[in-house]
């Protein structure tokens, strides 16, 4: 065993990390499968609901990771309290870097999650807290991916199903914006137009070599999405009738005394069940990469304008796609530093699609049936 093989095992060992996980459950994300382990059957059926459709029969998976129900573990090492996000003051989680991996401990919840070199470790009140095993998952993903060379973008994402003599194929739209743009309501009210849903706020493109390929699309990047439901603000739902389940009648009713400003503004996030809302079989991981929509707009901002643009020449807009790989991702070579591409890099990839802005006012019906009319007719 190499040194950072021992290091992360005898870890693992004194976390707890030994324990029997002797229920499993399995995901296939497309071109990657997963097996989540673990000793909590009730927690597993949680994770079966949640992934709904994506739940597999067992096979080989290319990424395993195994969630111990139990105590918050005592941790045998000093921590580094990551910063808080602008404007937030509370520190949320605490991590150590070891030879070989990560650890990180929520400080709310006492959550351990314990990565690297091959292991995936979850430990703690995982039944009270399935949000953060289900986050956890998708980290592991989202690295396996960017081990593969895709890029991480901060994007929504639909695509629809063209008519085609030889086989339907996808046109897919990723949809980015600067901070509460709105890319989630805007993926909503495309999706109520005919749209598939691909994604919520974490979006992997990669290049894709158009000259010989099988792939007809047309398309010179592949997105992937991440399977998570999309989050939603009170707004969101109440102007859009496909969620109007979205929201208890009792919420319902006190947020309708709020006036368009507090709405707007209103943090209060609910998971939108899909299959409910828009009905079955309308997520999908996968899709071409056409275009890219960057959300450049504001309440007041006078009448909307949709342009197309260049990624080369537009360097200020691409701060609203790009996304740091973050605390849960480490490189292959283990090296405690993730290199994430810069904004040249970044350009480059978007050179391969349409990029496309809107500015001026919030109109989220004019942007959507923009965004059916891209992806019916291009």
């Amino acid at each position: 065993m190499s040194r950072h093989g021992y290091v992360m095992s005898t870890l693992a060992e004194m976390l707890g990390g030994s324990a029997p996980a002797p229920h499993s459950l399995h995901l296939d994300l497309g071109d990657c499968r997963l097996e989540v382990r673990s000793n909590s059957q009730a927690l597993l059926a949680e994770l079966d609901a949640y992934f709904g459709g994506f739940v597999a029969q067992p096979g080989p998976a290319q990424v395993t990771l195994t969630a111990l129900e139990g105590p918050a573990p005592e941790i045998p090492l000093e921590l580094t309290a990551k910063e808080p996000e602008p404007g937030k003051a509370r520190v949320k989680e605490e991590y150590a870097d070891v030879p070989g991996g990560r650890l990180v401990r929520k400080t709310l919840t006492g959550m351990v999650f314990l990565f690297g070199h091959g292991s995936n470790l979850a430990l703690g009140p995982c039944l009270a807290n399935a949000n953060q095993v289900v986050n956890f998952i998708n980290n592991r993903y989202i690295e396996y991916k960017l081990h593969q060379g895709c890029f991480l973008g901060h994007a929504a994402a639909v695509a629809h199903l063209m008519a085609d003599p030889s086989g339907g194929r996808l046109r897919g739209l990723a949809l980015c914006g600067f901070s509460g743009a709105g890319k989630s309501t805007l993926a909503m009210h495309v999706m109520s137009r005919g749209a598939l849903f691909v994604s919520n706020d974490r979006l992997l493109a990669e290049p894709v070599n158009t000259s010989g390929s099988s792939d007809s699309s047309g398309a010179g990047l592949r997105m992937c999405g991440v399977p998570k439901l999309p989050r939603i603000n009170p707004g969101t739902a109440l102007n859009n009738p496909d969620l109007a389940e979205v929201v208890p009648q009792q919420d319902r009713e006190r947020f309708l005394e709020l006036d368009a400003d507090e709405l707007w503004q209103l943090e209060h996030k609910y998971d939108v069940f899909l299959d409910k809302c828009f009905g079955e079989g309308r997520f999908v991981l996968q899709a071409p990469m056409h275009g890219l929509v960057v959300l450049n707009w504001r309440r007041g901002g006078g009448e909307t304008s949709i342009r197309f643009v260049k990624a080369a020449e537009r360097p200020d807009l691409l701060p609203a796609f790009m996304k740091a790989a973050g605390l849960f991702s480490l490189p292959l070579s283990g090296d405690a530093s993730w290199r994430d591409p810069d904004a040249a890099a970044y350009a480059g990839l978007l050179s391969r699609c349409d990029m496309i802005e809107i500015s001026g006012g919030v109109d989220f019906d004019r942007a959507a049936d923009f965004c059916i009319e891209y992806l019916v007719h291009g």
